[in-house]
């Protein structure tokens, strides 16, 4: 890898770290545009950018996650046990979505990271938090819910962020508890999505050299070294400032991806 590369991976952990921190999602929405744009400028294969991307930021949020739970755990943030309740249907869940990833092609992919990536900013856009209208349902409930995290944060490369903390306010779970707890789930996450993305990955025709899987290692490590260090300060922001203007800013940076990954969809 070159220097130029490496400084461009070495910031984008640093951005995307404070973010995993800050608004209890694992980096994903940011991370898997800029790889994708960072491995296709240095002409990896084209039909295999999309996937690599995804994989690769889900790894990272293996360790960024980790950073970002202790700041939480630390203010007693963490509901435990909604991530013992939620995690069983994650794992499998995360491991269920890099295999349809698999089954689909680059720009099938792209477009589907797009549509979920604007679906997302506008959430964020908006600032609608659904009401606490009900509890946390039963074990089968949460299991359920779990699966379905899962397979969308293992389809996208995402923490998952953006669906359990919604579901967790719904079930009347305080916000900053649920920001919190959403960095707890960002690990069993990427732990699974991790494993199959290597599985599924194995063998398949063109990958570079540094590839484990679909994960490409040198993006994963100098993005991880940043992303570690900045998550505690984006969760120490998240507990001492409101982010609401922070989380426009972040949407409308959304959208410009979502179009961009739109735009290599239809390429």
């Amino acid at each position: 890898m070159d220097i130029g590369l490496i400084i461009a991976f070495l910031a984008l952990g640093a951005a995307t770290g404070f973010a995993a921190g800050l608004l209890g999602i694992g980096g994903g929405m940011l991370l898997v545009p800029f790889i994708m744009f960072l491995l296709a400028a240095k002409n990896f294969p084209k039909e295999l950018t999309v996937h690599m991307a995804i994989a690769t930021s889900l790894a990272t949020i293996m360790f960024t996650s980790i950073s970002s739970v202790r700041a939480h755990h630390k203010r007693g943030a963490v509901s435990w046990h909604i991530v013992k309740l939620l995690a069983p249907g994650i794992l499998i869940g995360s491991w269920i979505g890099p295999w349809i990833g698999k089954q689909m092609n680059s720009a099938g992919l792209a477009l589907f990271f797009a549509v979920f990536v604007a679906s997302s900013a506008t959430q964020m856009l908006l600032d609608k938090k659904p009401a606490g209208s009900r509890d946390l349902p039963p074990a089968p409930g949460m299991f359920g819910a779990g699966g379905v995290i899962g397979i969308l944060s293992g389809l996208v490369g995402a923490g998952g962020g953006f669906i359990s903390v919604p579901f967790m306010t719904w079930c009347n779970v305080k916000i900053h508890n649920a920001v919190a707890t959403s960095a707890a789930l960002g690990f069993p996450i990427a732990l699974a999505g991790t494993l199959s993305n290597i599985y599924y990955g194995m063998n398949t025709p063109g990958l570079p050299s540094g590839s484990l899987g679909f994960i490409y290692l040198p993006a994963l490590l100098v993005i991880s070294a940043t992303s570690v260090l900045t998550a505690p300060a984006g969760a120490r922001t998240a507990h001492n400032l409101p982010v609401k203007s922070l989380k426009k800013v972040f949407a409308i940076m959304l959208y410009i991806l979502a179009a961009y990954m739109l735009y290599k969809a239809i390429r």
